[in-house]
Order: C-alpha cells, then sequence, then structure tokens
C-alpha cells in the first residue's frame, strides 16, 4: 500500500493544523495506522496511531488532549486534528501502517512495527 502524507505547513503557537494520510490501491480499513514525527537532531517518536475499526486510539502523553487521531471513510483516510500547536511540535510527520489482525486492540507504537511509510510533511510552529 502506498501512503501519501499532507496538511502540513507552518503555523503559530496555539494555532491548529490537520494532516491526512491516504492510502492508494487499498481501503484503510484493514490496517492500523499510526503518525510519527522527527525532529532535527532527533530520533522518530510515535504520536498516535489507532485501528481503523476496533480498539481505542492511543497517543503521546505529550500530545493528549491537543492531537485526535480519526478516519474519514469518504476519503479513505486517517486524519490527525492538532490544536494548540507548540514549537515544541516542530517536525516533519509521517504516516504508517501495518495489517491490523497482526496486532491487538492496542495499536503499536514502536515505528519498527509499521511495514508501510508516506514521505513526510514538514510541521512548523513558530513561537
Amino acid at each position: 500500500v502506498q501512503l501519501q502524507a499532507s496538511g502540513g505547513g507552518l503555523v503559530q503557537a496555539g494555532g491548529s493544523m490537520r494532516l491526512s494520510c491516504a492510502a492508494s490501491e487499498t481501503p484503510f480499513s484493514r490496517y492500523v495506522v499510526g503518525w510519527f514525527r522527527q525532529a532535527p537532531g532527533k530520533e522518530r517518536e510515535f504520536v498516535a496511531a489507532m485501528h481503523w475499526n476496533r480498539g481505542r486510539p492511543d497517543y503521546l502523553d505529550s500530545v493528549k488532549g491537543r492531537f485526535t487521531i480519526s478516519t474519514n471513510s469518504a476519503k479513505n483516510t486517517v486524519d490527525l486534528q492538532m490544536n494548540d500547536l507548540k514549537p515544541e511540535d516542530t517536525a516533519v510527520y509521517y504516516c504508517a501502517a501495518d495489517l491490523s489482525r497482526r496486532y491487538s486492540d492496542f495499536p503499536p507504537r514502536r515505528a519498527a512495527r509499521y511495514t508501510y511509510w508516506g514521505q513526510g510533511t514538514q510541521v512548523t510552529v513558530s513561537s
């Protein structure tokens, strides 16, 4: 499956942004989808993940209450709504996917668990 992340850009601190991850060739319903980010000089870190149709979303503690991951059946996308953005949220954001049936209801946090990756989209939050 090919993934395409979109929606990044520049926003002031306290602002909002919505990222979208689209899948080509196959319905997302078979997959667990995660969002990760990587800031300059830092390792890639987990942000949020969810199975399309089971379990509950999981979030990095520092984004809980600010970010929401959700599915869009009409567009076959998994979106990440980011509110109250902070300069420390600045990073390249990646979406990733793997077959949902391989995991329990709790989505995986480790990047190595995900087979398919999008190209990344830059999110810059100015102070």
